[in-house]
């Protein structure tokens, strides 16, 4: 994971994903043999400012069900760009963010996320593209890459297997409702946040909830206790048998 170093202190929203999964991987049991009858799945990750995609690859080593044995996982990383919150300093980062902590009442950029949307709708579309069902493609993310997650899913034209967010906010206003297409409404979502999260306020997440039964989609809301702006060996466990659930025994 990359810090950044600057004359004055800044905000910066760097993902602690990274430096978790270390100690994440120090429980990882053996891998089952592949089934013969599981169908390939998907498993896009977006990874928080300032992190990388590579970073975060040690994290699907912690998926050891036989049903992810076919899974075709993804990492990428998100293109340097200036950020606001950080006083125009350049860094990895999907899209603009305004200010550090992030609320509930934080102001957006639409129009840069809705760059980074179509940017992560081309994977989705290649990946379809190459066989997989859509009800076999997941999108998670972590804060930055949440949001990212959370939008990409909502203005997709398809219904996915689901979409995990992880520490994230909604980053866009209730007008967007409007353009939500009626199969992404039948696109599951898992969120989990952190109590203790300083970075990415609870009340960021909780707006999340409410935001998603006003569009008519599903969502799963899990507040951990005691954890910041970090991902937990709890939350990724429940990810893989939320995933597992929702993956079909065979094509």
């Amino acid at each position: 994971m990359n810090l950044w170093l600057l004359a004055k202190p800044i905000a910066v929203l760097l993902a602690t994903v990274s430096s978790t999964i270390f100690l994440l991987l120090l429980s990882q049991q053996n891998q089952s043999p592949r089934p013969a009858s599981m169908a390939r799945s998907f498993v896009l990750w977006l990874h928080g400012l300032g992190d990388s995609g590579p970073a975060n690859e040690p994290l699907k080593t912690l998926f050891t069900s036989p049903e992810f044995r076919n899974t075709n996982w993804s990492f990428p990383s998100a293109p340097s760009n200036p950020v606001t919150c950080n006083y125009g300093a350049r860094m990895p980062s999907w899209f603009d963010i305004g200010e550090i902590p992030v609320t509930a009442n934080s102001p957006n950029n639409e129009s840069d996320l809705l760059k980074a949307v179509k940017s992560v709708h081309k994977m989705i579309d290649k990946e379809i593209d190459a066989g997989t069902n859509p009800s076999n493609v997941f999108v998670c993310g972590f804060s930055q890459g949440g949001a990212l997650t959370l939008a990409s899913v909502l203005l997709y034209p398809k219904t996915l297997g689901g979409a995990a967010v992880f520490s994230g906010w909604v980053p866009f206003s209730s007008s967007i409702i409007e353009q939500i297409p009626p199969e992404a409404k039948r696109t599951p979502i898992l969120w989990s946040h952190g109590i203790a999260d300083r970075t990415v306020f609870l009340e960021a997440g909780q707006a999340g909830p409410p935001f998603l039964e006003r569009a008519g989609v599903n969502c799963e809301f899990k507040a951990y206790p005691g954890l910041g702006h970090s991902i937990s060996n709890e939350e990724l466990k429940h990810l893989e048998s939320w995933i597992k659930a929702r993956l079909p025994s065979s094509s």
